[in-house]
C-alpha cells in the first residue's frame, strides 16, 4: 500500500529558502577551506554558524508547522495525531 505524500504551502517560504542558500554558500565556503588547507579551527567556526543556521530553518519550521498544520488539525478534530506527529518530530531534532 503507497502512503499519501502530505504538503502544504510555507508561509514563510522566500524566507527559507534565502536562508538555505545561504547556507549553501557556507558549505560551498567550507569546501574550498578545507581544499585550501585553512586553519582547522577557522573551518570549525564555519561549520558552527551552519549548524546555528540550520536550527534556525528547522525551528522556522517548526513554528509555522504547530500555528498552522497543527492548529487546523486541534480545529479539525485531528488534534491529537497532529500533536503525537509534533512532539515526535520534536524529538528527533532533539537527538
Amino acid at each position: 500500500m503507497q502512503e499519501m505524500m502530505k504538503t502544504t504551502v510555507q508561509p514563510n517560504k522566500k524566507q527559507l529558502l534565502n536562508r538555505l542558500k545561504r547556507i549553501e554558500g557556507q558549505v560551498r565556503g567550507i569546501h574550498q577551506m578545507i581544499e585550501n588547507d585553512r586553519y582547522c579551527v577557522d573551518i570549525l567556526h564555519q561549520i558552527s554558524a551552519i549548524q546555528s543556521a540550520i536550527n534556525k530553518v528547522s525551528l522556522a519550521l517548526l513554528e509555522d508547522h504547530t500555528h498552522h498544520c497543527v492548529a487546523n488539525a486541534i480545529k479539525g478534530n485531528d488534534g491529537e495525531n497532529a500533536i503525537k506527529e509534533l512532539m515526535d518530530v520534536m524529538k528527533a531534532m532533539t537527538k
